[in-house]
């Protein structure tokens, strides 16, 4: 529910407090006093397209505010949920900023918020209706929005996006299952003899340095070994071995008679014989690894330039060639069990398909048993709105199948009985508009979500009468829920409102200025009594006022 609007320098209103209360609010005035200008201001706070120009001649900026009642389980709740933004007591503040320069901004409890937010949350606070309304009721790409809401399909809908959703992903593994089969087959010469050359190889990750490694090694080895077997030589028995070996002999025998001085010369032979056998061993045992076959490097040369050779001839790293085998192979699997797996697809297509048709079957089902008693509905609306001879039909038609169903919904209207049958914004007239309008949202109303300010720009236009006391009739009782705002310059409508607010014009020599003054009692007798006889009220006008006013029996 809309609980104030607050607007400051917007057009031609330099400061405007407006406290609106439950039930059917009316707003009078005369033409031009600027009662559109009241919803444009609200239209702004809550992010909907409108004049370029907002600001009032001489501000810097124009700012409404809207304070609205958001109660425990409003659709509201959860578009401010997904914001981030938390509903404290269940008031929200709607704030918005218009700069001269054009720049807006918004916030909504003192949070800024994008545009898309605000529209989205508006859409659940308010909804606007008039004899030119392109929002709601008169777009027909709405329709089968107001029918399933008025059916109540939620969770029909839900499972019907769910049975969509998973056939469109169904269809699409069909499709790649399909692309690869077709892929695999245009190159399966290629990878079965790709595969069998890479399995014939079978090359390991590392392979490819051992080899080159050891290759290096033999084709040195050669070179280097007569030196390595010329070293072993001198530093055996025919070399250093045995002149040491003579050498320690000869220092032994003489050593007895040197008095000790040959000990320390001993001792250093002995170490240095250790050294020769670990340098002799030494030599042995490279000598030892560098004796191999001539056939083994033959070989290794062999292996090391295919396995190299296959990486080029594929582009890939030659410790990839495994992972890159891999690769091949199961491109190939999906061509063996590509019969297989289109099956196992086109199966899970079918049960997709299966369970789309029920939910699609079983929307079109209670949207055809909805729209006869929506059109029954109807019927018994239009009759106290002095159109009981009109007929309201909703054509539920067949159309692509999409994630709602595969219906087409729009409403029809034949004005007298026997005419053709046609678009609701066609058909009917003006007046006869403006009813049906009233008529069709007094039944969705009903059986639709609540929460929601309704507001009726005129929808009385081009109506008088016993049939102008009958819309205002239906607005009261469609206000009984809950909130309804009403634009009229209906006398008989205006006597039905539970609150009253009469927008005037105040002119000056320096500007023009808007204003609200809520009226009661005598105030409100005397706007009554202007609307009925016009700038002079007499009191034959103010006696009517009071008998449209007066409670009915």
């Amino acid at each position: 529910m809309l609980r104030g609007l607050d607007i400051r320098d917007m057009l031609i209103i330099d400061r405007l407090e407006l406290a609106f209360q439950p039930g059917l609010n009316v707003l009078t005035g005369e033409t031009g006093a600027g009662k559109s200008i009241l919803l444009d201001s609200l239209g702004f706070v809550l992010g909907w397209r409108g004049r370029a120009e907002l600001v009032r001649a001489g501000a810097d900026q124009g700012e409404v505010t809207a304070v609205f009642d958001l109660p425990m389980g409003h659709a509201g709740r959860d578009v401010l949920a997904e914001a981030g933004i938390e509903v404290e007591d269940g008031e929200v503040i709607l704030r918005r900023i218009n700069t001269r320069d054009g720049r807006k901004t918004a916030w909504i409890n003192d949070r800024r918020v994008s545009g898309e937010v605000l529209r989205n949350l508006s859409e659940t606070l308010v909804e606007l209706h008039g004899q030119h309304d392109d929002r709601g009721l008169l777009n027909p790409r709405g329709h089968r929005l107001m029918l399933d809401e008025y059916a109540g399909l939620d969770a029909d809908i839900t499972k019907a996006r769910a049975a969509w959703k998973a056939l469109a992903e169904a269809q699409k593994r069909l499709s790649a299952t399909h692309a690869r089969i077709a892929e695999a087959k245009a190159e399966e010469e290629y990878l079965r003899h790709a595969v069998a050359e890479l399995d014939a190889l079978d090359p390991q990750a590392g392979e490819e340095a051992t080899l080159d490694t050891q290759r290096r090694l033999m084709q040195a080895a050669e070179k280097i070994r007569a030196d390595i077997a010329k070293a072993g030589d001198a530093l055996g028995l025919s070399g250093a071995e045995g002149m040491v070996n003579d050498a320690n002999r000869w220092l032994i025998g003489a050593a007895d008679k040197a008095d000790g001085r040959l000990d320390d010369p001993l001792a250093a032979i002995e170490r240095a014989v250790l050294a020769l056998d670990q340098a002799q061993q030494g030599v042995a045992s490279c000598l030892d690894a560098l004796t191999f076959n001539p056939a083994e490097l033959e070989e290794a040369e062999e292996r090391l330039f295919a396995i190299r050779g296959l990486a080029r001839k594929h582009n890939v790293l030659a410790d990839d060639l495994g992972p890159f085998a891999d690769d091949l192979r199961a491109r190939l699997a999906v061509l063996d069990g590509g019969a297989k797996d289109l099956a196992t697809c086109e199966a899970d297509v079918m049960t997709a398909q299966a369970a789309y048709d029920a939910a699609a079957d079983r929307l079109t089902a209670k949207r055809t048993k909805a729209a006869k008693a929506l059109d029954k509905a109807m019927a018994a609306e239009l009759a106290p709105l002095k159109m009981e001879r009109a007929v309201f039909v909703t054509m539920v038609t067949p159309t692509d199948a999409g994630p709602e169903g595969r219906d087409n919904v729009a409403f029809t209207v034949a004005t007298n009985p026997g005419a053709p049958a046609g678009p609701l914004n066609k058909i009917a007239s003006g007046g006869e508009l403006s009813r049906f309008l009233l008529a069709l949202k007094v039944c969705l109303t009903q059986a639709g979500k609540g929460g929601l300010t309704m507001i009726f720009d005129e929808i009385d236009r081009g109506v008088g009468g016993a049939t102008a006391d009958a819309v205002g009739r239906r607005l009261s009782e469609l206000a009984g829920g809950g909130q309804v705002l009403v634009v009229t310059h209906s006398p008989q409508v205006a006597a039905l409102g539970q609150h009253h607010w009469r927008v005037e014009k105040r002119q000056t020599k320096k500007e023009t200025t808007s204003t609200v003054v809520p009226l009661l009692d005598d105030a409100r007798i005397d706007e009554i009594a202007r609307m009925l006889s016009g700038d002079t009220v007499t009191d034959a006008a103010r006696a009517a006022a009071e008998a449209l006013m007066a409670p009915s029996s």
